[in-house]
């Protein structure tokens, strides 16, 4: 029987393609993955998928038919995992906290504070400042903006830290 008449629904070809072929794909997937039960789960669904599409499949293709299957769902489940780490990236950034009424207030209150005080700095102190918090820049940075040394831009950092802590009662 040529392999052209030869049908995958046979069982004792079916057989013939897991023996001659498993091992191949089990493999292929493995060093894919790097995970051996995946590419095992993996493996049992191409061939799962080829018994079930025995009629459509001619024996000569049966390898690369399985390596197909085997090779799309590894990357199906490879988006999968993706969609779902991207999801609790988002969904753990978009927790919000049930804080009390009295919380928020005192938080919205703080923060008028804060801003008030940091208004009422002496204008060089709250020059370093807002470059040094709100900008993110480095002390270094700040000095080469403002024409300083770095000395210079410590001491007005200090001294800013100090008027504020004496301001808003709370370590800074």
């Amino acid at each position: 029987m040529s392999e052209k008449q030869k049908s995958v629904c046979d069982e004792k070809n079916f057989r013939m393609i897991f023996d001659n072929h498993s091992e191949v794909i089990l493999n292929f997937i493995y060093y894919k993955c790097g995970d051996m039960k995946q590419a095992e789960d993996i493996t049992q669904d191409a061939f799962v998928k080829l018994w079930k599409n025995c009629k459509k499949v001619l024996f000569s293709k049966a390898k690369s038919f399985l390596m197909k299957v085997a090779q799309n769902a590894f990357f199906n489940e490879l988006n999968h995992e993706k969609v779902i780490l991207k999801y609790n990236q988002q969904s753990f950034s978009s927790i919000q906290y049930d804080y009390s009424p009295e919380f928020l207030m005192e938080e919205k209150e703080f923060m008028v504070k804060l801003q008030r005080s940091i208004s009422e700095l002496p204008p060089k102190q709250r020059e370093v400042f807002l470059l040094s918090r709100k900008d993110k820049k480095t002390y270094k940075e700040i000095a080469e903006i403002i024409g300083l040394t770095q000395k210079a831009v410590e001491r007005r950092m200090h001294l800013a830290l100090l008027e504020l802590r004496e301001k808003l009662g709370r370590t800074v």
